[in-house]
């Protein structure tokens, strides 16, 4: 058996350093939304009792809350407490379909022309109708229900003089609807975060996780830079939903063991360097210029 390394110092301070960088946007959305710490701690110590119980699998159920405290550090009666709690209420919200008819409306190229702009749909009809797009994702939600919800987050419009649908705009973020904007955020967020921890741990399950940095940039040439990714966005959804969709056809009937998911995306985030937030919060002139990288790989 390999025992894992004991970490050193400098292992110990990179891994701080890593958890601060995670934690920060998590601690400003809980005090954005007023989240008191004590609800935070809450969130916090379910993972961390769900994590030491997810890496010892195959002990007794009547030794677990005492391995799980030994790992985490946690007393039993709180462990106890935290299993109990966790088993008593939660769920996750299911999948909006509106977003599974939005996706494919943008990625089936029945529904787009050559350059990847989606149609402008007629409400009713043969294909390619929103009725039949939306009868290709589900017959469980009825196509004008899907209609609403996608009119209620604007990402759609109708026109009712042509009884048409238009498609409203380039990502789905359901604007004004807090709860599934949450949702987007545990999902992309989430996965994403799984994907890098996966492959720091090096368990063998190594996933695709690129990014490019580039610093310097001003304004202008940071609105030039937005406006080369959505034709990358779409290019890639172009690419990838027909074959994603045809394999998960062909896997209809798979046992359920076999059954694996996949998320790929794309993001974006700038701010302002930390020598012009330096330079803004004194209201100074700024220094020497440090030197501008160009775009790399990390």
């Amino acid at each position: 058996m390999n025992l894992p390394a004991t970490p050193t110092a400098d292992d110990t301070q990179a891994l701080m350093a890593a958890l601060r960088a995670i934690l920060a946007p998590v601690a400003r959305l809980a005090v954005a939304r007023g989240l008191p710490y004590a609800a935070l701690e809450e969130v916090l110590k379910q993972a961390v009792v769900a994590a030491a119980g997810a890496a010892h699998p195959d002990i007794a159920a009547h030794r677990s809350v005492s391995r799980i405290a030994t790992a985490t550090g946690i007393n039993r009666r709180e462990v106890g407490r935290v299993l109990d709690s966790v088993r008593e209420g939660e769920h996750r919200p299911a999948r909006s379909p509106a977003a599974e008819v939005y996706t494919h409306w943008r990625g089936d190229a029945r529904y787009c022309s050559a350059d990847g702009t989606p149609h402008v749909l007629p409400r009713l009809g043969p294909e390619p109708s929103f009725e039949t797009l939306a009868q290709a994702v589900t017959r469980d939600v009825h196509p004008r229900s899907l209609l609403d919800e996608l009119l209620r987050l604007q990402l759609a419009t109708l026109d009712e003089a042509n009884d048409t649908v238009h498609i409203a705009d380039a990502g789905f973020v359901p604007r004004g609807d807090q709860i599934r904007m949450l949702g987007f955020l545990a999902d992309n967020a989430g996965d994403h975060l799984r994907a890098g921890v996966d492959n720091v741990l090096g368990d063998g399950r190594r996933h695709f996780e690129q990014a490019l940095y580039a610093d310097g940039l001003t304004a202008p040439s940071m609105q030039a830079v937005k406006a080369l990714i959505g034709p990358q966005w779409q290019a890639l959804m172009q690419a990838l939903v027909p074959p994603l969709e045809r394999l998960v056809e062909a896997d209809e009937h798979s046992a359920p063991a076999e059954q694996r998911r996949v998320r790929i995306g794309l993001y974006a985030y700038d701010e302002p360097t930390a020598q012009a937030q330096a330079a803004q919060a004194t209201e100074a002139p700024a220094g020497p210029r440090a030197p501008r990288r160009r775009p790399r790989k990390t």
